[in-house]
């Protein structure tokens, strides 16, 4: 959050260079309605979640009004959920040309951009949407970003708990111990990492974070390698205190999903392990086989606010809707949900034991709850602990949250028993139980 109380997408760098998988672990999701949307009504197929059919309804208003902002700009947005690249620059640069200087639609082009690797075409657009720190960084940026060499990396994990652990070479140099998690974008590192690995800022920033004043810099590493993989010219960011201190010291830094949709990436919980593969349409195939022979069904995967994970999973009987899928982070908790969706389903909710915690920084309480069956996929657990939220609406728009309804979402121990690989091309999760083979 900015100081005029705007939001400032830099505090999710922040987050992850502070505290490598900062607690509770859950982004605000937003809003009080649960229900299904009914008939053609494309503001209310996309806040259910029903993406294609909203695309198409929003196709529908432009032929009749092309001079719609908010249909181009959603209609783009919903392209950009897909990695759907050619819908997403088509519509969300019609309504660009509709009202240049419309910060969301900066913000969601600007993404559209960096997930290409076009950091380039990106920073004009971070600069308009308010996002200095973004268009300096990526501008500093030379050449093709997230270069793999390799074909394949396979990372075992030094711990699974509180978070996952594993070891990584930065710029050539001795192992560094690296948490991951995917409610952050950029990889990060501490100040005592960055400083060993050579690193120089191309801009930086003090803001302040939990109470603590801190600089925050921006870089650019020359090499990454993890296993046999090795992505190189990787935008990175690190943070000190103001004496120059390390920040957290729990670990060396924080791998985010940039990294990982750059990859075909297994998070191998089962197996206690990262499997990292160049994402091309053989090793696409083959993790699909795979899929088949375990009797694997492939799950819609979407990526909105230029990092959060989101699929379709259910908690109590909800039916399929719209959650998060967090790898990574910490946190004792199976899976968490706003109150409201604990109320309305029923879910058993002990009001006695309040947890003080956070959630992207801020502070909040919540509650033990214990669903009788969350589901994703064939993967199920029953009468577990999760925790609830009453303060959390099910559905935050833009820019503080993705804009759509999502019931809840899935953390880091409800994937111990299994495998799951994300498909960033194909836009699929797969879950299995057991070892990925």
């Amino acid at each position: 959050m900015a100081d005029d109380g705007k939001w400032d997408r830099r505090s999710l760098l922040r987050g992850a260079a502070v505290v490598a998988g900062a607690a509770a672990a859950a982004p605000l999701l937003g809003g009080a309605g649960m229900a299904l949307a009914g008939g053609g009504d494309a503001d209310a197929l996309f806040k259910a979640g029903r993406f294609e059919e909203a695309g198409r309804a929003y196709e529908e208003i432009l032929r009749k009004d092309p001079t719609n902002l908010h249909a181009a700009r959603r209609r783009g947005y919903v392209g950009l959920l897909g990695n759907t690249f050619p819908d997403a620059e088509k519509y969300l640069t019609m309504a660009l040309r509709l009202a240049p200087e419309d910060k969301e639609t900066n913000a969601l082009l600007g993404d559209c951009y960096i997930r290409q690797d076009k950091l380039s075409l990106s920073v004009p657009h971070w600069r308009a949407a308010g996002e200095e720190g973004y268009a300096r960084w990526f501008a500093a940026i030379r050449g093709k970003p997230y270069q793999i060499h390799g074909d394949i990396g396979r990372v075992p994990w030094l711990r699974m708990d509180p978070s996952p652990l594993v070891e990584a070479s930065v710029n050539g140099g001795p192992p560094k111990r690296l948490t991951f998690y995917t409610g952050a974008p950029s990889l990060s590192l501490t100040a005592t990492a960055a400083e060993e690995a050579g690193l120089s800022p191309v801009y930086k920033e003090k803001t302040d974070f939990e109470g603590t004043v801190i600089w925050v810099y921006y870089g650019v590493l020359d090499s990454l390698k993890l296993g046999g993989i090795e992505l190189r010219n990787v935008p990175v960011g690190w943070s000190a205190t103001e004496s120059g201190e390390d920040v957290s010291t729990d670990n060396d830094g924080l791998i985010g999903t940039w990294v990982f949709y750059h990859l075909l990436t297994t998070f191998d919980y089962a197996g206690r392990s990262l499997i990292l593969r160049r994402p091309t349409p053989e090793s696409a195939r083959k993790v699909r086989a795979a899929a088949t022979r375990a009797g694997t069904e492939p799950l819609p995967l979407w990526l909105s606010r230029d990092h959060d994970l989101q699929s379709t999973g259910s908690i109590a009987g909800s039916g399929p809707r719209v959650m998060g899928v967090n790898f990574g982070g910490v946190g004792e908790m199976v899976a968490g949900m706003a109150g409201e969706v604990a109320k309305q389903l029923g879910v058993r909710t002990d009001p006695d034991r309040p947890i003080e915690t956070a959630a992207h920084s801020h502070a909040t309480i919540t509650y033990p709850c214990y669903p009788k069956e969350i589901r994703l996929g064939g993967a199920v657990a029953n009468e577990v602990y999760c925790e609830t939220d009453p303060n959390m609406p099910v559905n935050v728009p833009w820019p503080y949250g993705p804009g759509f309804d999502a019931i809840g979402w899935f953390a880091h121990c409800f994937w111990k028993p299994y495998n799951i690989t994300l498909d960033f091309t194909g836009m699929n999760l797969y879950i299995s139980r057991g070892k990925a083979t």
